[in-house]
């Protein structure tokens, strides 16, 4: 059985992501409303009902805030480490006991023939972590919402199948726009978002011979636009020996629009 998986929204306004397979359905992550987050789903033909569960990557609001709200309504399991069910605390009112599991960070869950690990990254956050989903030997990693793609990290998500990978900003957009520089070095910093060009120099490290596609993930709305990420990500893979096109595509994600569901 494939794995599918869309982006359902993905950018500074709120993330949320859908992964199938096995009859086990995941939503990482649910930074927009609840009735968008119905909307998003109506549009890929999928009911939120149906899930078994939704994955917390961290507590920042372009990420959790929806989460109360369909968690109540759909009586969801919900997964996040304990340093993120502390920093939510307050921010997603009440989840019953019977609802909030942990899933501690560097582990790995295993539901059927579907397994799921988590994995550290480094943003100003709690604990933030993201995930590998793992079916037979189909891969999919989704990493966002790190200022830097460290060794240990390339080690885990290297040669999967697909990627949903952070392309956050242009850096010379960022130092030339209207942000305050408070902000400006927050992205910039190990704890922020990576630029396109870092994405890519991080991707050429991680692909392998298996990778089919890469969706380009969380881009600013500000700092950033679909064509200049695609363009400079190519430019750099390309420079690293990496085939744009051929070997690998690159994909557009969307703060409203989700990607078409796609088989791994």
């Amino acid at each position: 059985m494939a794995m599918h998986f869309s982006v359902l929204a993905s950018g500074s306004t709120g993330n949320a992501i859908y992964v199938e397979s096995e009859g086990h359905s995941f939503l990482v992550d649910a930074g927009l409303s609840g009735k968008a987050m119905e909307g998003l789903f109506s549009q890929i033909d999928r009911k939120i009902e149906d899930l078994s569960g939704i994955l917390v990557t961290h507590e920042h609001s372009d990420h959790i805030k929806g989460l109360g709200v369909l968690a109540r309504k759909y009586k969801l399991p919900v997964y996040a480490n304990e340093k993120t069910w502390n920093a939510m605390d307050g921010l997603i009112g009440k989840i019953e006991t019977e609802q909030k599991f942990t899933f501690d960070m560097e582990t790995a869950k295993h539901f059927g023939g579907l397994s799921i690990e988590s994995f550290g990254v480094s943003h100003d956050a709690a604990e933030p972590m993201f995930y590998v989903f793992h079916q037979g030997d189909r891969k999919l990693v989704l990493v966002t919402d790190t200022g830097y793609v460290s060794d240990r990290m390339k080690g885990i998500i290297s040669n999967a199948d697909q990627y949903v990978f952070e392309s956050n900003h242009d850096v010379g957009m960022l130092r030339m726009g209207r942000y305050p520089w408070s902000i400006k070095r927050r992205i910039l910093s190990d704890v922020g978002h990576v630029s396109n060009e870092d994405a890519a120099i991080a991707m050429s490290d991680v692909i392998g011979d298996r990778t089919k596609g890469i969706y380009l993930a969380h881009l600013s709305l500000d700092n950033n636009m679909k064509d200049l990420a695609r363009m400079s990500v190519a430019q750099t893979l390309e420079s690293k020996g990496v085939s744009v096109g051929e070997q690998v595509d690159l994909f557009d994600t969307d703060p409203k629009v989700p990607t078409p569901l796609v088989a791994i």
